[in-house]
């Protein structure tokens, strides 16, 4: 078993748990209405969604005993463009009240980061204030990932469709993503290649899909291969939570896009 197939098992009993306890809290005020699409592609320099991410089952525990609040705050004052927020709990150490105290912190639009099976976790992230949710192809059947793709747009938030290979690609693109991330990680060997990222945008139309890096970008050089891609926007956790200068990061980072 993959620890892909390990996480779903887990999320198919939570899902069971939030069908019979969870009840809709009352939606946070600061809604982000505007969509990151037209947003991030009029930018004119890179886009950046800064992860916050205590830990994952590649890296162990990255910054266990984060703030939420306080690391959003720097990554907003900083320049972050949105911020993604790990909210599964058995792998990542996440949780939806980093969310929730984000969401109160900044006005940025949030990204549930998590591995979406039902509408019931769709409902539950918009109801603690996420303006986008993550579904990622290699989790989901095609039909599967068709209801849950348009059940959030119905539900005016952006999904960002994540993938990792050629036939993933297809997929998302059959049930009309315009939000894809392209995974430079292998799900099965993690091992990490930006030229993954390289080889998918050249099969993709960059006028009407948004893409956006993700894993492994750590330097100026990675971020500049990602520019002559054609990437838009990049998705960096680790990078930033481990940063001893996120300033300097964030600058080199945040390359101009013209």
């Amino acid at each position: 078993m993959s620890i892909l197939d390990e996480i779903l098992a887990n999320k198919e009993k939570e899902v069971q748990h939030l069908r019979e306890f969870y009840h809709p809290e009352e939606r946070q005020t600061k809604e982000i209405r505007d969509s990151i699409f037209s947003s991030f592609q009029k930018a004119k320099s890179m886009n950046i969604i800064a992860e916050i991410k205590r830990a994952s089952p590649s890296k162990g525990d990255i910054h266990l005993h984060v703030d939420p609040a306080t690391q959003a705050k720097k990554y907003e004052e900083l320049g972050a463009n949105a911020i993604s927020v790990l909210t599964d709990e058995a792998f990542f150490k996440g949780s939806m009240h980093d969310l929730k105290l984000v969401r109160e912190a900044v006005s940025l639009p949030i990204l549930c980061k998590d591995f979406i099976i039902d509408e019931i976790q769709i409902d539950r992230a918009k109801s603690v204030g996420a303006n986008i949710i993550l579904l990622i192809v290699a989790a989901l059947p095609e039909k599967r990932l068709k209801q849950l793709h348009d059940y959030a747009q119905s539900s005016l938030l952006d999904v960002l469709v994540e993938v990792h290979n050629e036939a993933e690609l297809e997929i998302a693109l059959r049930i009309g993503a315009k939000i894809v991330g392209i995974n430079n990680r292998d799900l099965k060997t993690f091992r990490v290649d930006l030229s993954t990222t390289e080889r998918l945008t050249k099969q993709m139309n960059k006028e009407n899909v948004l893409i956006i890096g993700e894993s492994g970008l750590k330097q100026k050089s990675d971020v500049e291969r990602m520019k002559l891609a054609g990437v838009k926007g990049i998705l960096v956790g680790e990078t930033l939570m481990k940063s001893e200068d996120l300033a300097g990061t964030f600058k080199e980072l945040k390359l101009p896009l013209e």
